[in-house]
């Protein structure tokens, strides 16, 4: 049985994730509090026939046990032989503020005393031992509503058992650096296709931008440097049982040298792994 634990802070998308899930085939629970996990789970495990597909949300609305006992819960859940991945999901504390100031919700946190932002951080803390077991976070400060869907299907479905997800993603530092990275490489070191003429209004996968990135030695050389590291280390993620791993690349605007740059190594990784995806947050 394979059982995808959802966790995250108020307003960044859990349930829509739980949504694309239950649409995808997965039995879903919302709402479960974290000291009925373990026995959730060897109840379906010892159901005949048990459920192949199970995702339940965990999260801060249920403070009934500490989260710092999550660690020995999810490692009692696999030692039931259950397959058990967490998919952590978050946000910057201005989209999550903007989020609930729109839709007029309460945060679960909020109290008399306790202001919006106040419970926003206090949230973070208090889910901080979830986090850090995550097997996968998604920032979805910069993700609308269809394409938090796309990557709840590709980095949580469609992955191929025992095996590495590897997302290159591309971003402008100028509209902040992803939350979910495990890597972060910063390319504005190369030439910017932005202030050659004609180039501007393209982005990093147009022809143009393609021949003229290519064209310059530095970021040849930039490209077999990247690739020369992310080489030695990939095996060593993956013989710690990484599920996923997300290698952000960051230009200016996130629309020519990063997308560029994600495109060559996506295609260059490709050559010996299945499971390699990519993402442009910031390409116009």
């Amino acid at each position: 049985m394979k059982l995808i634990v959802i966790s995250g802070l108020s307003g960044a998308g859990k349930s829509i994730a739980l949504n694309v899930l239950e649409d995808l085939g997965y039995y879903c629970v919302d709402n479960l509090p974290l000291g009925l996990l373990q026995a959730f789970a060897a109840e379906l495990a010892a159901t005949q026939p048990a459920p192949e597909r199970v995702a339940a949300v965990i999260d801060a609305r249920n403070l009934s046990v500490a989260f710092d006992r999550f660690p020995d819960i999810k490692a009692a859940i696999r030692a039931q032989g259950v397959d058990c991945e967490v998919v952590f999901l978050e946000a910057d504390d201005n989209v999550i503020t903007k989020r609930f100031s729109e839709t007029r919700r309460k945060h679960p946190l909020t109290a008399s005393n306790v202001a919006l932002l106040e419970a926003i951080q206090r949230e973070r803390t208090v889910l901080e031992p979830v986090r850090d077991l995550a097997d996968s976070c998604i920032d979805t400060s910069h993700t609308q509503y269809h394409e938090l869907r796309e990557l709840i299907r590709q980095r949580v479905d469609r992955r191929p058992l025992d095996t590495m997800s590897l997302q290159f993603l591309s971003f402008g530092y100028k509209h902040g650096i992803p939350l979910d990275a495990d890597f972060v490489f910063d390319v504005r070191s190369i030439p910017n296709p932005y202030w050659e003429v004609g180039l501007r209004e393209l982005n990093g996968r147009d022809e143009k931008v393609v021949a003229f990135l290519d064209s310059q030695p530095t970021v040849t050389e930039m490209l077999e440097s990247l690739t020369e590291f992310l080489e030695q280390w990939f095996p060593a993620f993956e013989d710690d049982n990484r599920a996923y791993l997300t290698v952000a690349i960051g230009c200016t605007g996130g629309n020519h040298r990063s997308v560029y740059v994600v495109e060559r190594l996506a295609a260059r990784f490709r050559e010996g792994k299945s499971d390699v995806l990519v993402r442009h947050r910031d390409m116009s």
